[in-house]
């Protein structure tokens, strides 16, 4: 009895069989990527409108000079940016405001971490209200809080009033009427104000930070301040890197605690960079072209310092 063979036929392939894919917006692609771009394009028009539009016409400013409204285009082109050149008082208030980033960053933003390392430590209590309480100075007004600040280091403030009852001092000390202590008073106002800000971001980054990178380190034998430095330091290097960035933005810009703290006094020599754009632009024979000058000036040095601190703090590939 011969047994017949049937041949087996093999399966066809599918995998050619795919639908042809939609060309231009016709496809569901084409038609999702049409609908993001519709989103899009209304914020897309307000930040050229009302950041770009107005950064272009405040360089077509900087080329142009004269008082108040009657302005025409300077000869040479470049006269405000030589002007400044020369300009003593915008080069002291520069070197002010680039003193005040030096000496305040760096202490705010360890201050920050250290206080955010001991509200970070789950035995500590009342956690909730000493975190309120240090980040409650970044909620008060700016102007509200220099007017304060004014009044308690005035000639017959508290701060005399308190010095002279401990003995520390023998007669009241004019704190915004010297150079060197009406910059420290900014300087003071300045960590006051935004330690806490920063202690927030801190916080968070803490809070986020794998706590079995931590426990390994100390089953290896490291102690606090190795498993701070070795382990959550690293971890936190993209929130000190925003902060850092963040606060020299600021202070580079800095104004309201110039401008009512000390006024700028005396004689300029604790007047931010921003402050004397404000003179230059309203306070004095009102110079727009030159002021707009001034802030191309800043916004160069945001630039530069931004652009530094990105370089030397983000290694990622």
């Amino acid at each position: 009895m011969s047994t017949q063979l049937t041949p087996v036929v093999p399966a066809p392939d599918h995998q050619d069989e795919r639908p042809p894919s939609g060309r231009g917006f016709s496809s569901l692609g084409g038609r999702r990527s049409l609908t993001g771009w519709v989103f899009l394009l209304p914020a897309a028009l307000l930040i050229l409108v009302m950041n770009f539009w107005p950064m272009f016409q405040a360089f077509i400013l900087s080329l142009q000079t004269g008082r108040g409204a009657q302005l025409s285009f300077a000869e040479p082109l470049w006269f405000n940016y030589q002007r400044m050149l020369a300009d003593q008082t915008f080069w002291m208030t520069l070197r002010t405001t680039l003193l005040y980033l030096v000496i305040q960053v760096p202490i705010m933003l360890v201050l920050a971490l250290v206080l955010a390392n001991i509200l970070n430590n789950p035995r500590l209590r009342f956690k909730g209200m000493w975190r309120t309480a240090i980040f409650l100075p970044c909620a008060v007004s700016l102007v509200s809080y220099a007017l304060v600040f004014r009044t308690m280091f005035a000639t017959d403030g508290l701060v005399n009033d308190v010095l002279t009852g401990m003995n520390l001092i023998d007669s009241p000390i004019n704190w915004l009427g010297q150079t060197q202590t009406a910059q420290f008073v900014i300087i003071i106002g300045l960590l006051w104000r935004w330690t806490g800000y920063n202690m927030v971001f801190y916080l968070a980054g803490l809070q986020n930070i794998d706590h079995s990178t931590i426990e390994a380190a100390k089953v290896d034998g490291a102690n606090a301040v190795k498993t701070f430095w070795y382990v959550t330091l690293p971890q936190l290097k993209p929130m000190i890197l925003l902060t850092a960035i963040m606060s020299t933005n600021g202070t580079i810009q800095l104004f309201d605690e110039s401008y009512n703290l000390t006024a700028g006094g005396p004689a300029y020599t604790s007047m931010s960079v921003s402050h004397y754009l404000y003179e230059v632009s309203f306070v004095q024979n009102p110079n727009f072209g030159y002021a707009a000058a001034i802030s191309y000036v800043i916004l160069v040095i945001v630039a530069l310092l931004a652009a530094i601190q990105l370089k030397v703090g983000d290694k990622r590939d």
